[in-house]
């Protein structure tokens, strides 16, 4: 995960410049926090599977950054991202804990 420990302070990604024109709904936000994951979500979808599809289009979102900002193809990042969410799924190295918030 990203290294934090040098640069204090909150540091936010802006609004995507479609949900700043037409709205939306925000679903997720991700933070590392000292190395470790912090998130903030709600449920969102009536249906967990729909979960599923915006997993499998945020890894290729995040797969095409790679493409463009590192020396790999698109489908060499989403294969990597697909390996380790495999490795993750099958022996989870934090399961972190979930409270309900509002």
């Amino acid at each position: 995960m990203a290294n934090d420990d040098d640069d204090v302070g909150l540091h936010e990604l802006p609004t995507p410049p479609d949900a700043q024109e037409v709205g939306g709904h925000e679903v997720l936000r991700a933070f590392v926090v000292n190395g470790g994951l912090s998130v903030s979500l709600q449920r969102a979808f009536d249906e967990p599977q729909t979960w599923g599809v915006l997993l499998v289009d945020l890894a290729r979102h995040v797969a095409r950054i790679y493409a463009e900002e590192a020396e790999m193809t698109e489908e060499h990042a989403l294969e990597e991202i697909r390996r380790m969410f495999d490795a993750e799924w099958d022996r989870s190295t934090d399961p972190g804990i979930t409270d309900k918030i509002n």
